[in-house]
């Protein structure tokens, strides 16, 4: 189907007045349908609204792809959906551990899913940060309320990622007369490994 017989079929399905320009910049992305637009859209298509989606990210995109409805959501998670729809929109997750658990049960989120559907991946860069530069045990309760991994595995995982980048800053001092530029190989090692800290974090606590 070509852009302008979709925007047909909007039009004549659902009463909407969409152009075939925006078609097209949906097809590249340029733009983003409303909810109910896209719902549209996939009827003209004859397919699910998460179909559409190339990779959920938001809490929106992942409610959508599970074809719930702000109302069928909140009622599962506890909330007024007035309260709901202020997080969605925001991008800031701000429930609770039960709604957060119930979040991602009703959505099949997994944990790092949670984390970037919940607006925290920065959070979680700036907590790991300063766990593996400093004292890892002190962020051990900040980073399992931004993360819904056992306590156990995320204190393995700490103490691991906080191992491995204090060797690398360690090696600098064991370095004798190429010094200088040891010193400098090794900070940029370092520095690319914090700048790499949350796929290494996933990629750590899914071994």
């Amino acid at each position: 189907m070509a852009p302008g017989h979709v925007a047909y079929g909007l039009g004549a399905q659902y009463g909407l007045r969409i152009t075939a320009e925006t078609v097209a910049a949906w097809e590249r992305g340029l733009a983003l349908p409303s909810e109910y637009e896209l719902t549209a859209l996939a009827g003209v298509l004859w397919c699910a609204p998460g179909e559409l989606l190339t990779a959920a990210r938001t809490l929106r995109e992942h409610r959508v792809a599970r074809q719930l409805s702000p109302d069928e959501l909140a009622g599962r998670l506890g909330m007024a959906t007035s309260a709901y729809l202020r997080m969605e929109e925001s991008g800031r997750w701000r429930g609770n551990e039960r709604q957060s658990a119930a979040l991602t049960e009703a959505l099949g989120l997994t944990a790092a899913g949670f984390v970037t559907a919940t607006g925290r991946d920065e959070e979680l860069a700036e907590l790991l940060r300063s766990a593996v530069t400093t004292r890892w045990q002190a962020y051990v309760k900040p980073v399992a309320k931004v993360v819904p991994v056992d306590r156990r595995l995320l204190q393995a995982v700490l103490e691991q990622l906080h191992s491995e980048y204090q060797a690398l800053m360690v090696s600098t001092l064991s370095w004798s007369s190429t010094g200088g530029e040891r010193e400098g190989a090794t900070g940029d090692a370092g520095r690319a490994f914090l700048a790499r800290i949350v796929p290494r974090f996933w990629q750590t606590a899914e071994k």
